[in-house]
């Protein structure tokens, strides 16, 4: 058996389930290539009680990737290629696992409506073949996966970084210079460094022009913080005048 990707809609129904007593318990944990965004991270060193600074130097990689150019942070895994987080009874973070890892068996992807700036979502169900999940009776649709997974925020927030990976190939499509990526690396994914250097440096965000609800959010909320990264890089490094709105929830 090969593996197979089969496009299905929101509301179609697709069966699968994951548990312990399956004898591939676990097996997606390994040989992992697993890229975190923005979002993931904060998820998981709020769960580890880590500051971000400290997840990104024990537990990540950071490189270029070859099509943007952009800083990339991927799970550093263990000799064997296991996740670091993996452990006979399942994830030790699993309150706080990336998005990848919620969506199995489902992939996501989004476009844009040319018409109206519309975020459009296409989803396939991934059949592995050393997957028995797909041999369970439960059976749910894309939507309801979403919903019992905790998908809803980090689709969200993730869709904001895609956006900004979309300028990137717009306004900048050539690598950026040492300082440009330093600040990219600093404004996507060391959310509490990013949070010193905003305390200490007003200068930096002033031109945001942040309400003072905002900026009395930013103090404690990292995914308001992570938002003003965000349009920090389309600000600093892309030259957007116009910034989204910071959505307090």
């Amino acid at each position: 058996m090969e593996t197979t990707m089969d496009a299905i809609s929101i509301d179609e129904q697709f069966t699968f389930a994951c548990h312990r007593r399956l004898s591939c318990f676990n097996a997606c944990c390994r040989d992992l290539n697993q890229f975190l965004t923005p979002y993931d991270i904060i998820r998981i060193k709020n769960n580890l009680n880590l500051t971000s600074t400290e997840f990104l130097s024990r537990y990540t990689r950071i490189h270029d990737g070859p099509q943007t150019g952009l800083p990339v942070v991927t799970l550093r895994s263990l000799d064997d290629m296991r996740c670091p987080f993996v452990t006979p009874d399942g994830c030790r973070v699993y309150d706080g696992r990336p998005a990848s890892c919620r969506m199995y068996p489902l992939a996501r992807a989004v476009s844009r409506d040319a018409r109206n700036g519309r975020m459009i979502e296409h989803y396939a169900v991934l059949r592995e073949p050393h997957c028995r999940g797909f041999f369970e009776p439960a059976g749910q649709t894309p939507a309801q996966w979403i919903k019992s997974q905790g998908l809803a925020d980090y689709n969200r927030f993730n869709d904001m970084m895609l956006d900004i990976i979309s300028l990137k190939r717009h306004l900048h499509p050539g690598p950026f210079d040492l300082k440009s990526r330093t600040f990219f690396q600093l404004a996507c994914y060391d959310i509490d460094a990013l949070r010193q250097q905003t305390t200490s440096a007003d200068q930096l965000i002033e031109p945001l022009s942040l309400s003072t609800t905002v900026r009395q959010r930013m103090i404690h909320d990292d995914t308001i913080l992570m938002q003003i990264g965000f349009n920090l890089i389309r600000y600093h490094l892309f030259g957007q005048a116009e910034l989204p709105q910071i959505e307090l929830d």
